[in-house]
């Protein structure tokens, strides 16, 4: 089998530096591929070069052939070399384990430090809860209901209160965040709730957001007292804030020798977390702190290398003997959408690869909510677009104030499949420029012009901004009319800042599907590029869909759209629970 490699200047730049530091007699252009094909592992989400995977294939690399060895001969090359250690014996650049996994150390050590932490805190149990008041509040805070999924919500919030470490899983409409909000009710009903510890925490600066929204309306619905209430929780943080960062470095200022000051860490929308950023944060936590995770095991994982969130669920449910099977609860009824929704509908389908099925829902034309359409060709697209997107913008860019505009703006989003490229965000942003242009109703003679939607691409704490963030440019009623940036502010209002002094950021009527996470939108048009690619998976699709709360149009080719839903990420990790 040939196997096409695209060699990034980082990859060559990192095995040249290996080479360098390795003994004279042991490098050669095998060794060099190999550890660039490490290196190049971790740019495309895996934790580690798997060389089962590889060995005896053919790698075309800069238009050339290169057949490697068999496993044997790999192990061996890589274990006789001064510079990878074999388990970690000892501190070298490279770390090749038993099951022929090669790492660059740094994410050997994070695999290592996360999986001791989190097997410890699922092996702990508490022995100060009060078991007749816990019974009391289940019974008050899970009524009982004709069907069974109240069961499995109860049996997370029993999970959580008795175990140091859990993880609860479910697709959006699920009920994990009301879930959360009344396990943190039965935490303040114990003896010691009202001093415990908690904080809250998600990835993205738009999913903090979001969960400190629901948190504050779902509280206020509970059947508890007012005194318990008013205890929960409604500051959410990001991951990065949490930890707390130092100006200029990528250093945090919690770590294993300086631990986070709480008693109880969630994290929502962990599935977005990064393999490096999520044992930071573990191996942050107090020895006795309990954690506690949120997130859709189906969801695509994060941008960085990693897929804990998942790999975590895969050993809790189909391993039988895994010490995590009694820390991980899956919720599965939607109260979202009534039966027969075509969005819960499409999602199980593709969810479940079954790509014949899933075309079969959106082509019926029968269920409420999806549609398909046949991706037009690129000299149609234009025109093939306008009614859609003057139907969508209109009512944001007719907004008589900033937070009418952020209101209205959600309603609505066009998601892509890649970032450059015609049908990619880049191309789709300026086509959708050209026709609100041409409609007339904005003026994009200049980079700042109002009713711009733009996206933060670099995190700013000096300004509170964060890679994610979603804002518009729009006149400031106080100011005059100046044209200020408006975003969302953590406290249900808005907050405006200057256009010339944003960080990174581009033009967002379009955005990616990696990048909607931790989003909803009341409707949805999803674009898939007519051609296939290695980022084109079931994953990504599943994402996208269920971004809409109401409806998703799907633009794409048959073939494109089936052979996506039938191809699952696969990413190499070494963590074993």
């Amino acid at each position: 089998m040939k196997r096409e490699y695209q060699e990034r200047e980082i990859d060559r730049h990192f095995a040249a530096f290996i080479c360098r530091q390795a003994d004279a007699g042991e490098v050669s252009e095998l060794f060099r591929l190999v550890v660039s094909l490490a290196s190049g592992a971790i740019g495309q989400g895996s934790s580690c070069l798997n060389l089962p995977e590889i060995a005896g294939e053919t790698i075309v690399i800069d238009n050339r052939e290169v057949r490697l060895p068999s496993f044997d001969a790999l192990m061996e090359l890589l274990r006789s070399s001064s510079v990878v250690s074999f388990s970690g014996r000892h501190f070298r650049p490279l770390v090749l384990d038993a099951a022929g996994r090669l790492y660059l150390y740094r994410y050997w050590q994070y695999e290592q430090e996360l999986t001791k932490t989190i097997l410890r805190k699922a092996g702990t149990s508490f022995g100060n809860i009060d078991e007749t008041v816990l019974t009391g509040g289940l019974e008050r805070l899970f009524p009982e209901r004709a069907d069974q999924e109240c069961d499995r919500q109860k049996k997370a919030a029993v999970v959580a209160l008795h175990r140091q470490f859990s993880l609860i899983s479910g697709a959006p409409g699920t009920g994990k965040t009301s879930t959360v909000v009344r396990i943190l009710a039965l935490m303040r009903e114990q003896k010691w709730g009202m001093t415990h510890r908690i904080a809250m925490a998600a990835p993205t600066g738009k999913a903090a957001a979001r969960l400190k929204t629901s948190t504050n309306d779902l509280k206020n619905a509970l059947d508890c007292s007012d005194e318990v209430k008013s205890a929960i929780p409604d500051e959410v943080v990001t991951i990065h804030r949490l930890l707390g960062t130092y100006p200029g470095s990528s250093r945090f200022r919690y770590s294993a020798k300086n631990p986070l000051p709480f008693d109880t860490v969630i994290v929502d929308e962990a599935s977005m977390v990064a393999l490096p950023l999520m044992s930071m944060l573990v191996t942050a936590l107090r020895a006795d702190a309990r954690l506690i995770l949120l997130g859709d095991r189906n969801q695509l994982a994060s941008v960085e290398a990693g897929s804990v969130f998942g790999d975590i669920c895969s050993a809790g449910s189909e391993k039988q003997a895994s010490p995590l099977s009694d820390s991980l609860v899956m919720l599965e009824k939607n109260y979202r959408f009534q039966a027969g929704s075509g969005i819960a509908e499409i999602s199980r389908a593709v969810n479940s690869g079954l790509e014949r099925d899933a075309l079969s829902i959106l082509k019926s034309n029968v269920t409420s909510g999806v549609t398909w359409r046949e991706l037009p060709p690129r000299e149609e697209i234009e025109a093939s677009l306008t009614q859609t997107v003057v139907e969508g913008c209109q009512g944001y860019l007719d907004a008589a104030s900033p937070s009418e505009a952020l209101e209205r703006f959600d309603r609505f989003r066009i998601l892509c499949a890649l970032r450059d490229g015609f049908y990619g965000v880049s191309g789709l942003n300026r086509t959708i420029e050209k026709i609100l242009a041409r409609e007339g109703l904005i003026r994009p003679a200049d980079t700042f012009y109002r009713g711009r939607p733009i996206m933060i691409m670099a995190n700013n704490y000096a300004m509170r901004l964060f890679n994610g963030d979603t804002g518009i440019l729009f006149p400031d009623p106080e100011q005059g009319g100046v044209l200020r940036a408006f975003f969302p502010a953590p406290d249900g209002g808005i907050r405006s800042v200057a256009p010339e002094r944003l960080p990174l950021h581009e033009t967002a009527f379009a955005i990616t599907i990696h990048k909607s996470q931790g989003s909803e939108f009341e409707r949805i048009l999803i674009l898939l590029p007519p051609a296939d690619s290695e980022i084109m998976t079931r994953e990504l699709v599943y994402t996208g869909i269920t971004r809409a709360k109401k409806s998703v149009q799907l633009w794409a080719n048959e073939e494109v759209f089936c052979s996506a839903v039938k191809k699952r990420i696969k990413r190499s990790s070494g963590l074993i629970f």
